[in-house]
């Protein structure tokens, strides 16, 4: 009887401690430019040190990202594609969306610029240039935020990319930095955000030639998972760091960000 009483005791405390680590852990599941730029890195320390929550960053594309909350593969969503975002919200995957913070897309390419685009302001123009002269492209193709807002700038701009799929539009399928990489391997043009862009080590002769258009914001946006679409979440913990991003101390950290002197993102979260 004793025996079977310790070891039940002891069978408790080992739910308790997982159940213990648990609650002090969450995933999230994120877009890749906040990790590729080294955000992650510098934020998680302060949170984490002060909350005592652990934070485990999935970087994939914000479709990825999406899904994988859909299937309850996280805790929290931090992604920058609105439409999509709401829809997850409405569809009841999500407690509530808010904004967090926003910076740019830009196009780069090589210094020779053989589509004649640097110095360009408005996007849709440029891409209609490019896709006009033939010059390559190199596309995520991979329903990223960064894919779904240049597709939304190809229609703009009432152009098919995709006719040329193959020729002058290359499709890697990959995150922003491998993409970086394989356009710049094969002399294309790249619509990337900015803040992988000033993170990225291997510009080598390219440059940003458009940007300044309206239509290049990007927002990012913060969403806890619902827990009654996945009951277990960590909805403790993830409400914990959403709250902590929007609060005054995330903001000001967030906005003191940089790289090479730059400002990578700009809090925008609404004041309480």
């Amino acid at each position: 009887m004793l025996k079977r009483t310790f070891c039940t005791s002891i069978a408790a405390l080992l739910l308790t401690g997982a159940a213990y680590a648990q609650d002090q852990s969450i995933i999230v599941q994120s877009t890749t430019s906040t990790a590729n730029s080294g955000l992650y890195d510098y934020l998680l320390p302060m949170f984490e040190q002060e909350s005592g929550i652990q934070v485990n960053v999935v970087a994939v594309g914000t479709g990825q990202s999406i899904n994988n909350a859909e299937n309850c593969d996280g805790d929290l969503l931090l992604v920058h594609a609105r439409p999509a975002e709401e829809a997850f919200v409405e569809a009841g995957y999500g407690t509530e969306r808010t904004d967090l913070m926003y910076n740019d897309f830009v196009i780069v390419g090589p210094s020779e610029d053989p589509a004649g685009v640097s110095g360009m302001s408005d996007a849709q123009d440029a891409l209609s240039q490019i896709a006009g002269s033939g010059a390559t492209f190199a596309s995520r193709g991979d329903d990223s935020g960064t894919h779904k807002k240049e597709m939304s700038l190809w229609a703009g701009a009432d152009a098919d990319p995709t006719s040329g799929s193959g020729n002058w539009y290359r499709e890697t399928g990959s995150g922003m930095g491998a993409t970086l990489n394989a356009g710049i391997g094969m002399g294309a043009y790249v619509m990337t955000d900015r803040a992988t862009w000033i993170s990225f080590g291997n510009k080598q002769d390219y440059e940003i030639l458009v940007e300044g258009d309206e239509d290049l914001f990007n927002q990012y946006g913060v969403i806890p998972v619902s827990p009654e679409h996945c009951p277990s979440v960590n909805i403790d913990g993830a409400q914990a760091f959403a709250d902590w991003l929007l609060s005054a101390e995330g903001q000001e950290a967030i906005g003191a960000y940089e790289v090479e002197g730059q400002q990578l993102f700009f809090p925008n979260a609404p004041k309480s």
